[in-house]
Order: C-alpha cells, then sequence, then structure tokens
C-alpha cells in the first residue's frame, strides 16, 4: 500500500513529503512525531452500511473529531452504519485498523470525507498503509487525487 500510494502521489505531482517514524498508538503521539496537530490527521474509519449490505464507506474526517455513523450512511443514501470488523478491513484494504490512508482503491469501497478536514489545514496527514510511515499532503492535491464525495459526517458537540 505504501509504494502504491507513494507512486499514485508522485505520477500526479501532487505536493507531500513522506516522514517515517516508530509506530504509534495514539493520534496525539503521532501528530507530535509528525510536527502535525492533531485536526490535520486524516482518521480513516471503514464502515459498513447496514441497510445496504454491499456497500462500504471510507470514512475520512479530522483526527480531534467523532464520526456520526447516521450521517455516514446518509452520505450514500443509507440510513444506519457501523464499523467494518478489523478482519474486514484487512480484507478489504490490505491494511490494519490506524494504518488506512484516506484513499479507496477499491470499486466497492466509497470515499466520502468530512469537508471540515480540507477547510481547516492546507496539508493533511496521514498513516500511509503502514503504522511507521505517514505522507503529509497539500489538501487541494488531495481533493484532485482522491477524488472523494465531501459530506459532513463529524458528529456535532
Amino acid at each position: 500500500m505504501f509504494d502504491q500510494l507513494h507512486s499514485l502521489l508522485h505520477n500526479a505531482q501532487a505536493r507531500f513529503r513522506v516522514i517515517h517514524h516508530p509506530a504509534e498508538g495514539s493520534s496525539e503521539r503521532v501528530a507530535a512525531v509528525r510536527g502535525t496537530v492533531v485536526g490535520q490527521g486524516a482518521k480513516a474509519m471503514l464502515c459498513r452500511v447496514k441497510d445496504l449490505p454491499d456497500m462500504l464507506v471510507l470514512a475520512i474526517l479530522p483526527g480531534d473529531q467523532k464520526v456520526d455513523f447516521k450521517k455516514v450512511a446518509q452520505a450514500v443514501g443509507g440510513k444506519k452504519a457501523s464499523f467494518a470488523s478489523p478482519e474486514e478491513a484487512m480484507a478489504k484494504t490490505g491494511c490494519v485498523i490506524g494504518a488506512i490512508p484516506p484513499f479507496s482503491f477499491s470499486p466497492d469501497i466509497q470515499l466520502v470525507v468530512d469537508p471540515q478536514l480540507l477547510a481547516r489545514f492546507e496539508e493533511i496527514a496521514f498513516n500511509a498503509g503502514r503504522l511507521d510511515a505517514s505522507i503529509v499532503l497539500n489538501g487541494e492535491d488531495y481533493l484532485r487525487v482522491a477524488q472523494p464525495l465531501l459530506f459532513e459526517i463529524c458528529a456535532s458537540d
């Protein structure tokens, strides 16, 4: 996955940098290692839409926010969503939970991004398919390359 992401971004002439670091278990610690703030982290969560059994959504939101599963489902025309199991996430993305990047390489996975992530920061940061490597990517380039569906999916305070 790391090599696939690096090639995709390089070939698209995206503005990005790679940061190698120890595997960290929390958003706060990995942000400190990256030299970013927690909200710049593109938190990626694979979700299953319950009333659309073939629908998987890769929900992307700022690392300092929580997901609203009802909004995730609404983004794709459903009513209820929940996390996919860790086993399903690995099978569908090739990545462990926490290392899934904010890109979909499968036609079976709809990429949905909360616009707040890109409105707040010029650059986003994410684990690049591995827990010990991150990419910091220009937000405009992310939109151009990933072509996500933009939909508010963050939980209200």
